[in-house]
């Protein structure tokens, strides 16, 4: 018995000595892992506080410029509407926004829709031309959208600005809201087709309230990309009042003799205070929409 007993411990100690070895290494996987995380949002956070900090600072210089100014103030915020064109600069950013975001929702939805559904001569060809115009960034055919403008007096036009927009932005919402809708089950059309129901009415009824995920995804993308745009508003928009959030503020601090670089940091935070809030409180349906498109596509 006791040379059984002898021969038995080591099999016994063997799976107790792995599962302390592999209990190490996770909890030496999960420390790398916080660490990574610790030091990623270390330098993320930074310059949003150095920003912060910048507004808040007396002067218009960055030599005296803190993430924790110990004389606070909120002159600059103060000047940026009394002084500058901001307001103007923010609902002309508001308008473009706001444009682009229902120009890519309502069209995504369509193409998105036909190209799923609908079975067509050179649907395939169509997608694939789609797949290569979005490999290409919408700054490339600068000259040609500046000519295009100019040719039908869009020149200087917010609402030609958003067009762009939109255009840039379709073949990539196209593939998404396509995506999308493969994964949603055809048994639905052929139900309701049964029933009398025309293509119409199923993309009304029935397929785009299912799209409400990817369609809110959609929307808040395209809602934050005018705001940060800066080169095609440089080469379309030229008089003062037609200029964007990203324009005004270039040009606080692109002259020699403009240097309000504290007045571009409160303007940069007033920028990004509705567009964080937009994402914070939207944001579980960026996740289910940016996760339910990749599933297949």
């Amino acid at each position: 018995m006791t040379k059984i007993a002898e021969r038995a411990a080591p099999r016994t100690a063997a799976p107790a000595a792995r599962r302390r070895k592999s209990t190490r290494r996770e909890g030496l996987s999960t420390a790398l892992i916080h660490l990574e995380l610790i030091v990623v949002a270390a330098i993320v956070i930074f310059p949003l506080l150095w920003v912060v900090g910048a507004s808040l600072s007396p002067g218009d210089g960055l030599g005296e410029v803190s993430p924790f100014p110990s004389e606070a103030t909120m002159a600059h915020y103060a000047d940026l509407f009394t002084e500058t064109a901001y307001g103007r600069w923010y609902l002309n950013s508001l308008y473009v926004a706001v444009l682009n975001m229902v120009g890519s929702v309502v069209l995504a939805a369509i193409c998105g829709f036909v190209f799923s559904r609908v079975k067509f001569k050179g649907r395939k060809a169509g997608l694939l031309s789609i797949l290569i115009l979005q490999m290409f960034p919408a700054f490339l055919a600068a000259i040609a959208v500046y000519m295009l403008f100019l040719n039908f007096g869009l020149l200087d036009s917010l609402t030609g600005l958003a067009l762009v927009s939109i255009a840039g932005a379709l073949p990539y919402n196209i593939w998404l809201m396509k995506g999308y809708t493969d994964n949603l089950p055809a048994s639905l059309d052929e139900a309701a087709a049964i029933d009398g129901a025309g293509r119409l009415t199923i993309f009304v009824r029935i397929i785009l309230p299912l799209m409400r995920p990817m369609l809110t995804f959609v929307a808040i993308t395209q809602f934050t990309l005018p705001w940060m745009d800066f080169i095609l508003p440089r080469l379309v928009l030229q008089s003062a009042d037609k200029q964007t959030v990203a324009l005004g503020l270039f040009n606080m601090i692109s002259s020699e003799y403009a240097n309000s670089y504290t007045t571009f940091a409160a303007g940069a935070v007033v920028l990004a205070l509705p567009i964080t809030i937009l994402y914070i409180v939207l944001q579980r349906y960026l996740v289910t929409g940016a996760s339910a498109g990749a599933e297949k596509g």
